[in-house]
């Protein structure tokens, strides 16, 4: 989820990007769709830990990683890709799951999100840029929202 890929992105990923031989890849590579860009992703731990028991239960690393899986009677089968706005209604679940109201969180502040917090502790656009895929550094300080009091933090804190 801390992917940083636009929702249309990450429904797209097939496991055999993510698979190296019967191990999961720390990072991969995604086309966008919206820039026609190739941009990079990293897979934490908890998330290559998931996808191996996932692997393990549906075997079919050609697929899909986003999929809908359904039981008929004693076998496992898979229904068609999972679309972009069903994804969107899955984050509106888990987001209410938690407490929290799903009409201040979706699937794009989930792309946002990882993006500000590595903003907020390193200060590093040009960071950013590279990891959301921008061209223009303007537009990832438009996207993340960097106003005047964020740089004099940043010099605040620095000193030579």
């Amino acid at each position: 989820m801390d992917s940083k890929l636009r929702g249309c992105d990450l429904v797209k990923i097939k496991i055999g990007t993510l698979v190296i031989g019967p191990e999961i890849r720390s990072r991969a590579m995604v086309v966008q769709q919206k820039t026609g860009r190739p941009v990079q992703f990293e897979l934490m731990g908890d998330a290559r830990a998931s996808l191996l028991v996932w692997l393990e239960r549906w075997n079919d690393a050609a697929g899909p990683l986003m999929t809908i899986h359904f039981r008929a009677g004693s076998t496992a089968q898979r229904a068609a890709h999972l679309s972009t706005r069903q994804y969107a209604r899955l984050v509106d679940e888990w987001v209410a799951a938690i407490g929290l109201r799903p009409q201040e969180y979706g699937t794009h502040s989930l792309r946002r999100t990882k993006a500000s917090i590595i903003y907020k502790a390193t200060g590093n656009l040009r960071a950013i840029q590279i990891l959301l895929g921008h061209t223009k550094i303007e537009n990832t300080v438009r996207y993340l929202g960097v106003d005047v009091e964020d740089a004099l933090e940043l010099a605040e804190a620095t000193e030579v």
